[in-house]
């Protein structure tokens, strides 16, 4: 069988390329990549205005700059037009598809987009834990002093601080008395795993449904349509 490909002193055939393909877990992300260009195919967009913008949002400025990229990359001029062609067609298709769905989106995900700034003190001592809550509750004291010189976790360096962070990314236990915490509500002594948590709300900062959400929550559409119409489409060997 003729080669088809050669790297370094490697020649390839179909077969040995497939073989490598799949060893190396890349015959997914080709099978993505086809099923992406299959969807796209009868989007329209104008070749000249996908250029340009393909050039700005990487900065792109002069043609000097242009055919610098182009050289890093390896790519003829065609090549690289083709590219900005279908970066185009894929935003077209992104919107098309999932632009009126994305508002809809973002209310059902919303309660794990807002975002928390909080502090938090954790330590594996529950004795400490509570004296602390005591020392914080009754007796005034700062929480950044007592993070700093008590917690065990490196939000001691910053007095406890953290954030601000969207509501998911904390321990789902802590992410949930975050949520319905109000500003400066102090939790007693939580266990969690090996830890005793003792947490405060600063500030609440609810997700905003502006133009850069509106694109991740597409985006976000997307990825999921892209992941499971991959995993379902059937990929069939051709080999003599």
């Amino acid at each position: 069988m003729a080669a088809v490909l050669k790297i370094g002193d490697s020649e390839l055939d179909i077969r040995a390329l497939l073989e490598q393909l799949q060893q190396h877990q890349l015959l997914p992300r080709l099978v993505q990549e086809v099923v992406l260009d299959q969807s796209i195919e009868s989007v329209a967009c104008d070749p000249e205005e996908a250029y340009k913008t393909f050039c700005l949002q990487r900065n792109l400025v002069s043609e000097q700059q242009q055919q610098a990229w182009q050289t890093q990359h390896k790519l003829t001029q065609e090549q690289m037009y083709m590219m900005a062609l279908r970066d185009a067609k894929i935003a077209k298709f992104k919107e098309d598809t999932w632009g009126n769905q994305a508002e809809s989106y973002f209310l059902e995900r919303k309660i794990k987009l807002d975002r928390v700034l909080y502090s938090l003190i954790r330590t594996k001592d529950p004795s400490l834990a509570q004296e602390l809550y005591f020392r914080l509750n009754d007796d005034g004291g700062s929480f950044a002093d007592l993070a700093r010189r008590y917690s065990e976790g490196q939000e001691a360096q910053t007095g406890g601080l953290i954030g601000p962070v969207e509501l998911s990314v904390p321990h789902p236990m802590i992410g949930r008395m975050l949520s319905v915490s109000q500003p400066e509500q102090l939790w007693s002594p939580t266990p969690i795993g090996e830890w005793y948590v003792i947490t405060r709300l600063e500030k609440f900062v609810p997700a905003q449904f502006d133009d850069s959400m509106r694109q991740r929550m597409i985006d976000e559409l997307f990825k999921t349509w892209l992941q499971e119409t991959t995993q379902s489409t059937a990929v069939q060997p051709l080999l003599p």
